[in-house]
């Protein structure tokens, strides 16, 4: 592949993430979660296991504590996640998504699956499939985020 290939398909993939980060978050809001942003979402992917620490969620969106710890008192303000004492480490609070949390995570679901669908109209269920098992191969593993 020539290196402007190699760029065209990189911009190609960058403007396809972007789109989708923005889909989604126009579906989530749409669902009725107006006080959400792309880096709620972000935070949401971590959180929906079984929570994390600040330091947790720090390192998954690759700001520092200080940032993670704002983001936190922003999203328990809108009702979207609540500290609880960490069950192995008492100096640690366990950030977990609420009610509120888990249905905006769910609305977000709803929105990507849209989004993707979309994609199937345009390529087919074959080249979808492709698609998929294709950028499986090449997806990095560990914590999707914002790119700051």
């Amino acid at each position: 592949m020539q290196n402007s290939e190699a760029m065209a398909l990189s911009a190609a993939l960058l403007a396809t993430a972007g789109e989708l980060t923005r889909r989604i978050n126009e579906g989530v809001v749409a669902r009725g979660f107006e006080d959400v942003r792309p880096a709620h979402g972000f935070a949401f992917a971590r959180l929906s296991a079984d929570g994390a620490t600040v330091t947790d969620l720090a390192t998954h969106l690759g700001v520092t504590k200080q940032a993670a710890s704002q983001l936190v008192d922003e999203l328990v303000r809108k009702g979207y996640v609540e500290r609880r004492p960490h069950p192995e480490d008492a100096r640690a609070r366990l950030i977990l998504l609420t009610e509120r949390g888990r249905a905006c995570t769910r609305a977000a679901e709803e929105a990507a699956a849209d989004a993707v669908r979309t994609w199937g109209e345009l390529l087919g269920e074959g080249d979808m499939r492709a698609l998929y098992t294709r950028l499986l191969r090449i997806a990095p593993y560990g914590p999707i985020r914002p790119a700051w």
